[in-house]
């Protein structure tokens, strides 16, 4: 074991952030750590690293060990080239290869035997601790993370903030600790280095622990996933797909046992009332009893996935015609770097478009040109007939910085009540005092979720999308993905993000050397096409899992049919109480009226007829309250 975390809790002044969090990690484990936006992911990784300090338990590294931890705005400063700061990392190796280099020139010189001796145990020093490798290592992290050579003698001071992370996750990988932190590494990869970076991390000797929200990056990598919600901790052994599998089975469960405790609860509350109300003894010593085991209930708290049980529905109010889009001989060039030349591609109507492609290669270019917010060189593009679209562009033009969430969608679409537009808003997670927020308040994620519901909102039937998962945490991904999967119109975007392409994609464009290439199918279909050997498991058995469900089914069948007729004796007997009761209400007045004083046979049958309803209203209230069980 190479790190250990027990009983983890930090508070802060608003929110109670993590509470007894306990997980290990052992030598060369690869752990992926998840959760919601604000699950405590971040704040967690600081504690590890010791930038922050937990409010209670501790955090052990065993003996000798290393890390490195990479946060996910590593700042970089200094007039280091990009060569120079990974160099940096290797300073003890360059260092020992200029004295080799002198006692080479001073041997030359003067031979001499303890020059000779020197040289001898510095050259295999050198040799041991990679010396003769280290600048092709260097080199080759520097290129795997989208650095060309042109780029290598560019200055820290002048590089962009995402240029600057690619530096530092660069010198970490370098410096081989024996565990590394990283939080959200591929924020500011194209799909290349990407792709570089997990083999390097799958070959990595020492242990992994990363915080990201790419989804296929994790399931390549991570063999552990460690769950935060609600400030605790649940370990999953497996891939990022088995611990969405189970951890689909677990929040389901959660929240059914949730929504039945709640709905005994209520019940329970009925009985209780009920039991009061028969006015007797022994019914308001049973309704103590029974609200004094109320009141021992431990509640459950309510799971924070209940708050994405809503779903969208999209329909564009006009279907298009077959021929969305139809793009003939399109180039782009920005300050003589061409971009793409003499492009040719149509869309239909229904299909789902993924363009991808490395970083700067003209993927939003292409984006704006569709929507003319830029022109093209040459070419032409045409909609077809009845074609309506919505853009969601990543700087979220489209939103007013001091407006609510609320009157965002209200002042866009007035013929919206007060639910609706709750309801759109809950479906991207917004709740309760949250739609009063003021848009200039909310992250660049959370910013992203409101434009995303104003598009999803309106009549577009062509939806062009510029990497509308970024900043997206999982719960909001799946949110956007399960939308886009039940949408009716047509779809083009640009992504980055491979689980989600893999999901809503029916066909792929390449952008790859100034031109595009078409694979019909999602991203796994797009690799398949890239690495023809790999081979697809075959598919399993259904017989048992057939039958199975066949047997499930009729139990279930034979508890709704028991379940009916006990809610029918239950009826029955409310009615039969209430009856009796209503009738012992009439006798009483009757044996109460001057007429019937005087009348002693009158007395006498009524008082035997009370006596008798009184008789069956005891049977009857033991009878409700053994079927309201």
């Amino acid at each position: 074991m190479i790190l250990s975390c027990r009983g983890i809790c930090k508070e802060f002044p608003d929110q109670k952030v993590l509470s007894e969090v306990s997980f290990h990690i052992e030598d060369r484990e690869k752990a992926a750590l998840v959760g919601i936006n604000g699950a405590g992911k971040t704040t967690l990784l600081r504690i590890i690293a010791g930038e922050t300090a937990p409010d209670a338990g501790e955090v052990t590294f065993a003996k000798g060990k290393t890390f490195g931890y990479l946060p996910q705005d590593a700042g970089l400063a200094g007039e280091n080239t990009i060569y120079e700061e990974l160099l940096s990392v290797r300073a003890d190796l360059v260092s020992l290869e200029k004295r080799i280099k002198e006692l080479e020139l001073a041997i030359s010189a003067r031979a001499d035997d303890a020059l000779m001796e020197q040289y001898s145990l510095l050259t295999h020093r050198f040799e041991t601790d990679g010396g003769y490798l280290y600048q092709s290592e260097l080199t080759g992290v520097l290129k795997g993370l989208g650095f060309t050579e042109d780029e290598f003698s560019k200055s820290v001071s002048t590089l962009s903030g995402g240029q600057k992370t690619r530096v530092a996750l660069g010198k970490l990988l370098l410096l081989s600790p024996d565990l590394i932190i990283l939080d959200e590494p591929t924020n500011h990869l194209d799909m290349n280095s990407i792709a570089w970076l997990e083999n390097y991390l799958l070959n990595y000797r020492g242990a992994v622990l990363i915080v990201s929200h790419d989804r296929y990056f994790l399931d390549r990598i991570a063999g552990k996933v460690i769950e935060l919600d609600q400030g605790r901790a649940t370990v999953f052994s497996g891939s990022y797909s088995d611990y969405a599998a189970k951890a689909q089975q677990l929040r389901a469960a959660r929240l059914r046992a949730y929504l039945n405790q709640q709905k005994e609860i209520r019940r329970q509350e009925e009985v209780i009332e009920k039991l009061r109300s028969f006015n007797r003894e022994k019914s308001v010593k049973r309704a103590e009893s029974r609200e004094k085991q109320l009141q021992k209930t431990e509640v459950l708290e309510k799971p924070s996935s209940a708050r994405s049980v809503m779903r969208l529905t999209l329909k564009p109010r006009v279907q298009s015609g077959n021929d969305v889009l139809t793009v003939e001989g399109l180039s782009k060039s920005f300050h003589n770097q061409l971009l793409f030349r003499d492009v040719d591609f149509t869309v239909k109507r229904g299909e789902h478009v993924a363009v991808i492609g490395d970083n700067g290669t003209g993927k939003t270019t292409l984006l704006k040109i569709l929507n003319g917010l830029l022109p093209a060189d040459n070419g032409s593009f045409c909609l077809g007939a009845n074609v309506e679209i919505g853009y969601y562009d990543q700087e979220h033009h489209v939103l007013h910085p001091d407006k609510t969430l609320f009157e965002e969608i209200s002042d866009e679409y007035p013929d919206l009540n007060n639910t609706e537009i709750r309801n759109v808003l809950a479906a991207f997670l917004f709740t309760g005092e949250e739609v009063f927020k003021q848009i200039r308040e909310l992250s660049g994620g959370e910013r992203g979720r409101v434009s995303l519901a104003k598009l999803m909102l309106g009549n577009a039937n062509f939806l062009i999308l510029d990497e509308p998962t970024n900043h997206l945490d999982i719960q909001s991904k799946e949110i956007l993905e399960d939308a886009l999967n039940g949408y009716e119109g047509t779809v083009l975007y640009v992504s980055h993000d491979r689980y989600f392409i893999n999901r809503t994609a029916s066909r792929i464009l390449e952008l790859t050397s100034s031109t595009f290439i078409n694979y019909v199918g999602n991203y796994d279909y797009y690799l398949e096409k890239k690495a023809p050997y790999s081979v697809k498991a075959p598919d399993s058995p259904k017989t048992e899992t057939e039958t199975a469900a066949k047997l499930d089914w009729q139990q279930q069948k034979e508890e709704q049919a028991r379940l009916r007729k006990k809610e029918n004796d239950l009826k029955k007997c409310e009615a039969r109480i209430a009856a009796l009761e209503e009738r012992q209400h009439t006798l009483t007045e009757e044996m109460n009226a001057p007429e019937t004083a005087a009348d002693a046979v009158k007395l006498q049958t009524i008082a035997g007829e009370q006596a008798l309803i009184q008789e069956e209203l005891e049977q009857l209230y033991t009878e409700w309250e053994e079927l309201a069980e």
